[in-house]
């Protein structure tokens, strides 16, 4: 299920301090923890986790550390999130990988599958670099209807 941990904040955090590396070079995980006032356990499975998603590559040697793998402007904040937290989801039944037992009798359904598609709307329009930029986020979200309104 998709929330917005601590988890999310801090894995956030640890990408927008990897894309601001001077010509993307890599990071050392110590300057990113102390940076970010975030331990290097916790920072190291974060760390983990983005590289598995490949968003984030480690580089051994002596200018080691962590880079992204894309530029910032190619970073989608929801593939951030769904590599640290998993699919978006409200509830568990509305990013239709179970089925639910009341779906059948579920007249709220509708409501959470149209939650969903509205964060990953607005989560797809925002990128890493749109964070870098420490702006107010304008995110347009096309609002379709079934019906007319009278």
């Amino acid at each position: 299920m998709f929330k917005l941990s601590t988890r999310s904040r801090y894995g956030i955090r640890a990408m927008i301090e990897l894309a601001t590396a001077k010509d993307a070079q890599p990071l050392e995980m110590s300057a990113i923890a102390q940076r970010q006032r975030l331990s290097r356990k916790y920072l190291h499975a974060l760390l983990v986790a983005l590289k598995d998603a490949g968003l984030t590559e480690s580089v051994r040697g002596v200018n080691g550390g962590y880079r992204l793998t894309r530029s910032p402007e190619q970073i989608g904040v929801k593939e951030i999130l769904e590599a640290l937290e998993g699919p978006v989801a409200v509830v568990d039944c509305s990013h239709g990988e179970a089925p639910c037992a009341h779906e059948a009798e579920c007249g709220a359904a509708p409501l959470w599958q149209h939650l969903n598609s509205a964060i990953e709307e607005v989560l797809q329009g925002i990128s890493l670099a749109d964070l870098l930029q420490r702006k107010p986020l304008r995110v347009h979200i096309e609002r379709t209807t079934e019906e007319e309104p009278p």
